[in-house]
């Protein structure tokens, strides 16, 4: 039979113990290394049902290293960015092309005479210089930080390690070299170590806290730009031309349906702003119609002419309305 003073005691050894339970097994935490999807938010998820929602072709992303506008000038925050990015891109159904600030400046330089007239062929052409690129991503980080956030009870303690960073991105379309997105991000991450009586609660550097809110922020940048992706009407060119037989840029990829029509256009003059100078767009004449009838593979299809003829490579091909 057990003493009353040892059940009383047994009996606040289990309250205690509960209070435990119930002050370590509330609310998210992440332990340990970090995972594909860094963010309590689930913004990985959201990213990867976007992207399996786009529609467009598999266009060539270009990349630049992003530039570390930190006031502190945390190390390697740039670099970490430009590889999280490339990565994110890919999973998104992109093609990404890294890009030096060589070729980025020249590509600059193309694109100022492109719009002044004094070019007239597009950036994506191979033969610029460097690999073709149908739209491109610059950025910087502006501002990283952690913070750490203590919680201690009778039996317990726990730390909860913060990272937060704020990036600038913009998407730019290549062939015109107008911006389509333009916008500042925050991403986020938080690791918690706990442990009972003092054990376990050590927290030390984790490397891990600045890619996770990288990827958080990068992520929700993606989401973004995807959807704005998605917003322009689907448009591809001709490959080949073999008799009625039409093979475009389309595939898979595109959802495009065997049987559905597309117009094809002649690109002709440029337009240029009498006020400005500026090509602000290109004259297109439609020649003819031509109709899907199936797919070799994610990015090429084939048509056959429904109407119209000279067909040509480099021709644009748009979905009708």
């Amino acid at each position: 039979m057990l003493k009353s003073g040892q059940g009383a005691s047994g009996l606040f050894f289990a309250m205690i113990l509960g209070a435990v339970f119930l002050a370590t097994g509330c609310g998210p935490s992440m332990k340990g290394a970090v995972k594909e999807d860094v963010s309590l938010t689930k913004q990985t998820q959201e990213l990867e049902g976007v992207g399996t929602q786009y529609r467009g072709p598999d266009y060539n992303i270009a990349i630049l290293e992003f530039d570390n506008k930190t006031p502190s000038g945390v190390l390697g925050v740039g670099e970490a960015a430009t590889d999280i990015l490339r990565t994110i891109v890919k999973q998104s159904g992109l093609e990404p092309v890294v890009l030096t600030k060589g070729e980025m400046q020249e590509q600059e330089r193309l694109m100022e005479l492109q719009q002044t007239g004094a070019l007239r062929k597009g950036i994506k052409d191979p033969g610029a210089g460097f690999e073709s690129v149908d739209f491109r991503i610059t950025g910087s980080i502006t501002s990283y930080g952690e913070v750490e956030e203590s919680l201690n009870t009778l039996l317990t303690q726990s730390k909860t390690r913060i990272a937060r960073v704020q990036v600038d991105y913009a998407l730019v379309d290549v062939d015109t070299g107008k911006s389509l997105l333009s916008e500042s991000g925050v991403g986020e991450y938080r690791k918690k170590t706990g442990g009972v009586l003092g054990m376990g609660s050590k927290s030390s550097v984790d490397p891990g806290l600045r890619d996770g809110a990288l990827r958080d922020a990068l992520s929700k940048a993606m989401t973004k730009m995807i959807e704005k992706l998605n917003a322009i009407p689907f448009k591809s060119r001709v490959v080949l031309v073999e008799g009625p037989n039409v093979i475009i840029r389309a595939g898979t990829r595109s959802r495009l349906s065997p049987g559905t029509v597309m117009g094809v256009y002649r690109v002709g003059d440029d337009l240029i702003d009498p006020e400005t100078g500026r090509v602000i767009g290109q004259r297109e004449k439609k020649i003819g119609e031509v109709t899907i009838t199936g797919h070799q593979g994610e990015n090429v299809s084939d048509t056959t002419v429904k109407s119209g003829s000279g067909f040509r490579t480099g021709d644009v091909v748009k979905a009708l309305d």
